[in-house]
């Protein structure tokens, strides 16, 4: 009886096992990495089972091999195809991989006055950025940038018929390394959720989309601080929101003691100066992307209009000075890791 009695307990406990292991099973965090894009991309999934797991890896992983090798701005693909035949000037059929980005851009580009621009490949080319290696020179020469700039590369400049397209000018070269990034996550989180996931973040390089909750609570995400190893500040996320951040440190060199990044002016040819890094929330990734890049830009003093423009609800900017420029609503969501508050200036409610 002791005997059959002990054995009943130890049944019990090892369904009573069973059942703990199970259920956390279904609620525990399921972090994943993968590289694409020329950075770590980070999944977060919560509450999903093993096969939603493994659904979500594979749908992840095969999309990201597919838009990469689709929209690499200099490797053979899509993308690079595309603009050997802009060059012609003649009418013809894109890829369709390419096509949803040419239009998207050209209605973000009217939308920051220019300053998002994808037809600036030439440019980003000329500053040594279209290379898995970064430069270790001198910064072209002033001439090439201006004759450069004297044609004017804009996305106005690419015509749309259908499933055709065409460019006026032969300076343009499409890059969309301001904007693919978004553009891929808000594809995969679709992907996601038809898959029956509600709870993720996809995270490429510090730039994500979440969406659902972190068990009970929100998702909690940090902010690279520009200036120094660490955070700047944290955010919590409400529902489906991306969070993007353009900064000068993300890929750069420097040469006699000027660093220069990739995010070029399209107005002067140079990389943007007057700020360090600007972080933008909104609904969509793939316009948080192109936002960020605008009003890094933009910079200091004209970010406001431009982020009316482009409809942010949510933007900060951390200038060359370490001065904080942000909105009021922003304000209220941003918590900040520092040991010394920042030097904060408000704008108008956007």
């Amino acid at each position: 009886m002791k005997r059959r009695g002990k054995h009943l307990v130890l049944l019990i406990l090892a369904a009573l096992l069973i059942a703990g292991c199970s259920r956390p099973q279904q609620q525990r965090l399921h972090h994943a990495q993968l590289f694409s894009f020329g950075t770590l991309v980070d999944i977060s999934l919560w509450g999903a089972s093993p096969a939603q797991v493994e659904e979500a890896e594979r749908i992840i992983h095969r999309q990201l091999q597919i838009m990469h090798n689709a929209w690499h701005a200099w490797q053979p693909g899509p993308l690079t195809a595309t603009n050997q035949q802009l060059r012609s000037g003649e009418w013809f059929v894109c890829p369709p991989a390419v096509m949803p980005l040419i239009v998207q851009s050209k209605q973000l580009y009217r939308r920051s006055n220019g300053l998002f621009n994808p037809a600036i490949g030439q440019l980003v080319s000329l500053w040594g950025f279209h290379s898995d290696t970064l430069p270790q020179g001198p910064p072209p020469a002033a001439t090439a940038i201006a004759s450069l700039l004297a044609q004017n590369p804009g996305m106005d400049a690419v015509s749309v018929d259908g499933q055709r397209v065409r460019s006026t000018n032969p300076a343009v070269q499409l890059d969309f390394g301001a904007f693919a990034k978004g553009y891929a996550i808000d594809r995969i989180v679709e992907k996601l959720v038809d898959a029956g996931i509600g709870n993720a973040i996809i995270n490429a390089g510090g730039d994500l989309r979440a969406i659902g909750r972190h068990g009970d609570r929100p998702w909690r995400i940090g902010i690279r601080n520009p200036d120094r190893p660490g955070l700047l500040a944290g955010i919590e996320l409400a529902g489906d929101e991306s969070v993007f951040t353009s900064g000068d440190y993300e890929r750069f060199y420097e040469y006699g003691g000027t660093r220069y990044h990739h995010i070029i002016d399209p107005r002067t040819g140079y990389p943007a100066r007057g700020v360090r890094s600007v972080t933008v929330i909104h609904d969509n990734a793939a316009e948080a992307d192109a936002a960020a890049t605008a009003l890094f830009v933009a910079g200091p003093r004209d970010w406001y209009p431009i982020a009316r423009q482009l409809d942010i609800k949510y933007a900060m900017l951390v200038d060359d000075k370490g001065t904080i420029h942000m909105n009021p609503a922003m304000a209220a969501r941003v918590q900040f890791e520092t040991a010394d508050q920042p030097e904060i200036i408000l704008s108008k409610e956007l």
